[in-house]
């Protein structure tokens, strides 16, 4: 590349004239020698090995076509056919007219015509054709990446438009390859030892283009993409091809994930169809089942949907879209239940998709840290919720609120909680925090440390979804808790599965030796409810008494409550 850069800017470049004619070889010479660096040869063997020698410094060739050993045809379909040698330009000398297509066809770059009778034309040819192979070699080097072979990004992506264009765009499937945890591989044996790899997979993916058409190309230092012509079969063939890159690569520490879009017809272009391949690719990142994925229309509607949902996020919360209802938890230890507190959860009512379901925005948010957002917002319904009710009938009845993983690991968190309970002229009692039993396993040092400091304050820990989690026993009893929340799949079968009903009652009895009280939410019969009565659960939560309610319809639960007995909640 530095050598060709450097005659660019006007060293004198090298050509060689073969012609078994003195006199021609030396009229030729005597037009260039001041332009060019000549050199001579009588025929093509001798030409052959000048060339073979001299093959990096040699700008041009220029070859007659009739000579005795081995003619200017024969030569010149050896140069064609090396690789290294190809790259000089030829140009051919004939006096023949048909010789100076059938020459063309065979790989040269243009013909002089004898006798030489225009000085001025033959220099022009001569020029202009290195020139082109110049640029050509230039464009060659800076196209590809030198480890693997493959095209740059770049290059890849105006070829493959090029593709599409020159096939009146058919059907084209796009594959995205990634190295899983590609930087490991290079921290732990080198970055010697990743570049094999690396040039591994380009050769592998450059057979594959090789044998089915279309282009490869290096996207990123760990990614690979291949676009190739559609093919019904290459679903059932892919799994060969990897099992083939898994072999040349024969280290079983380094998996490839594959996404491909399959191209339907429906005419989308290279850049969409890349979309696509990659997204399939992302769906397998945590994946130990399969290492490649086919794109659906499907996947796409849910990619999209979930976009617009992140999207429209601010928006919902300043038009007030998301309403917080209000699960009551009614107190069962005493002769007849009683209502003791409420769950908030929050409800989407998006005006165009209308009720959105929680399992559909919840982990969502959880995955790009929006639900801090979502969570503050309910923390300050609730507790707002909680000083209207108690101005209303005179009794304060705590609301549990979420609080996720993210808010956790809010060194403010503290701060804004006490700072919601002030305002709205409450206790920190009166909100109840909810906190998954998962969520202590992910820096439980952290977590305990947090949720002491808000204890310690006078905020209640309610433990979430107990018994989905994985605390150890012993975890358990480090754990600062004041209620267990019995996940809500051990309670669906109590009545039926006598196993349900024997773990149930393990985990109250673990409860009772942790001195703290136990709920239990999806209750939806009284059989379920007088069981758990039975086994000692405190508290019970679910459709048996009531769905979810918007504040107002909670509201007369309350007043029902209170005509029917007197309010027995301290």
């Amino acid at each position: 590349m530095k050598e060709l850069l450097e005659r660019k800017k006007g060293l004198r470049r090298n050509v060689l004239i073969v012609d078994d004619d003195y006199i021609a070889r030396e009229i030729l010479g005597k037009i260039l020698d001041n332009q060019y660096e000549i050199s001579y040869a009588e025929n093509g063997v001798i030409a052959l090995n000048i060339i073979k020698r001299e093959k990096l410094k040699l700008s041009l060739v220029i070859l007659d076509l009739h000579m005795p050993q081995m003619d200017g045809y024969s030569l010149l379909k050896l140069l064609r056919s090396d690789n290294e040698l190809r790259r000089i330009p030829v140009i051919v000398l004939t006096s023949e007219k048909g010789a100076e297509v059938e020459s063309l066809k065979l790989g040269a770059a243009d013909f002089i015509t004898k006798p030489f009778d225009m000085p001025e034309v033959i220099c022009a040819r001569v020029g202009h054709s290195i020139e082109l192979a110049e640029d050509s070699v230039i464009i060659h080097e800076t196209e590809r990446d030198e480890l693997t072979g493959l095209f740059h990004k770049e290059f890849f992506f105006q070829y493959g438009k090029r593709l599409d264009e020159l096939n009146n765009h058919m059907p084209m499937d796009a594959v995205m390859v990634d190295i899983n945890r590609f930087h490991v591989v290079n921290e732990l044996y080198g970055r010697r030892y990743g570049d094999q790899v690396l040039k591994t997979i380009g050769e592998s993916l450059h057979e594959l283009v090789s044998k089915n058409g279309g282009i490869a190309c290096r996207r990123d230092n760990d990614q690979f993409c291949v676009y190739l012509p559609h093919s019904d079969e290459f679903k059932d063939k892919l799994p060969q091809y990897i099992a083939v890159m898994d072999k040349r690569i024969n280290d079983s520490s380094i998996s490839l994930r594959f996404g491909v879009y399959s191209d339907d017809g429906g005419e989308k272009c290279m850049e969409q169809r890349f979309d696509y391949a990659r997204l399939a690719c992302q769906k397998l990142r945590n994946s130990y089942v399969s290492c490649f994925d086919f794109y659906n229309d499907e996947q796409h509607s849910k990619e999209l949907y979930a976009e617009r949902l992140i999207n429209d996020m601010d928006k919902a919360l300043a038009e007030k879209q998301f309403r917080v209802y209000y699960q009551p938890k009614y107190s069962i230890s005493g002769s007849r239940p009683q209502l003791s507190s409420a769950e908030a959860l929050i409800r989407w009512f998006h005006p165009e998709f209308g009720m959105v379901s929680p399992g559909q925005f919840i982990s969502l948010f959880e995955e790009n840290g929006l639900i801090q957002k979502l969570d503050q917002f309910v923390w300050n319904e609730a507790a707002a919720q909680i000083k209207l009710w108690k101005d209303k009938y005179g009794i304060g009845i705590p609301v549990s609120v979420n609080v996720s993983r993210v808010d956790i690991f809010n060194a403010h968190l503290v701060g804004i909680l006490e700072s919601i309970t002030r305002q709205n002229g409450l206790k920190n009692p009166d909100l109840l925090l909810e906190i998954t039993e998962s969520a202590y396993t992910d820096d439980s040092d952290q977590i305990i440390e947090t949720v002491n400091t808000l204890r310690n304050i006078g905020f209640r820990i309610e433990m979430d979804d107990f018994g989905s989690g994985y605390s150890s026993l012993n975890m358990l009893t480090a754990l600062p808790i004041d209620a267990l929340k019995l996940d809500m799949k051990f309670i669906r079968y109590i009545c039926e599965k006598p196993k349900s009903a024997r773990l149930v009652g393990i985990m109250i009895d673990i409860a009772r030796l942790l001195e703290v009280p136990v709920i239990a939410e999806g209750v939806e019969t009284k059989e379920q409810m007088e069981l758990l009565k039975k086994l000692g659960c405190d508290i019970i939560q679910g459709y048996y008494f009531s769905k979810p309610l918007p504040p107002e319809e909670f509201g007369a639960l309350i007043e029902k409550e209170l005509k029917e007995a007197e309010y027995a909640y301290n």
